[in-house]
């Protein structure tokens, strides 16, 4: 006998694990629905952060100056990525 036979016979036929199955994929679609504004705020600093700090570094390579611009990439990325993060979570 299958573990799939042995749930469906011990509690469940098959219309309580349809409905529960159901249940369960709602609710996991509902928290990734909720949870998407956050992950895009989150996404938006990393990629903030990696993009002007990597220009910073391109221009401190380029010009020979040590690591003011990669100090101020990383601190406007930085800017950039809470100014995302606020919005999100305080919209208008």
């Amino acid at each position: 006998m299958t573990f799939t036979a042995r749930v469906l016979s011990a509690d469940m036929t098959n219309n309580d694990l349809g409905s529960f199955l159901q249940r369960s994929l709602r609710y996991v679609q509902e928290s990734v629905r909720r949870s998407g504004p956050a992950a895009v705020a989150g996404y938006t600093l990393l990629a903030a952060l990696l993009l002007l700090g990597g220009i910073g570094y391109a221009v401190d390579a380029w010009l020979g100056t040590s690591p003011w611009f990669l100090m101020l990439g990383l601190l406007l990325g930085l800017v950039v990525g809470f100014y995302e993060l606020a919005r999100t979570l305080w919209p208008k």
